[in-house]
């Protein structure tokens, strides 16, 4: 897996890169636990006990989802690889341009697929979107049963679906 950066485009040949998707909501989120669980240390602590307690605690939020994004990003990449080497046509995988999710948008000639979850590390989510239709799982559960999902899912995608559209 490559962990390129760039890979904004939506034309031409999938480049065998999936970008970071870091998401704005789930940082916020935990930098407001870790300020309200450090707060509960002013009284008994003083203010110096509380500034470590948000550091350690905002500082092992961070690195949780960070950890979640690539555990996704990684199951992402897996999942483009397995479809490509199956004969599924990617054109690109961007993505999302908000900032406000963990996802990525994988073009295809039939329509886009959105692979996507919540990344924070040990209750991570994966979900694949294509046409309005979604599944979630365990990012665990998923990567334990990678071969099978890849396969479920071309077949669900591109096999009936390309057909449907075509007929």
């Amino acid at each position: 897996m490559q962990l390129e950066q760039s890979s904004r485009e939506t034309t031409g040949n999938w480049s065998g890169t999936v970008p970071s998707a870091i998401d704005v909501r789930v940082l916020g989120l935990v930098v407001v636990t870790a300020a309200l669980a450090a707060s509960i240390n002013v009284p008994y602590g003083g203010l110096a006990m509380a500034a470590v307690a948000f550091a350690l605690l905002s500082g092992g939020g961070i690195a949780l989802h960070l950890l979640g994004e690539r555990q996704l990003r990684r199951l992402t990449d897996d999942l483009v690889r397995r479809w490509v080497a199956a004969g599924g046509e990617i054109e690109a995988v961007t993505r999302s341009s908000t900032g406000m999710e963990t996802a990525w948008h994988v073009h295809t000639p039939d329509g886009e697929i959105v692979i996507g979850g919540v990344a924070l590390v040990p209750i991570t989510r994966l979900s694949v979107e294509w046409q309005g239709i979604g599944d979630t799982m365990a990012a665990s559960e998923a990567e334990a049963n990678i071969d099978r999902l890849a396969e479920s899912l071309y077949r669900e995608i591109f096999e009936l679906g390309s057909a449907t559209q075509h007929a």
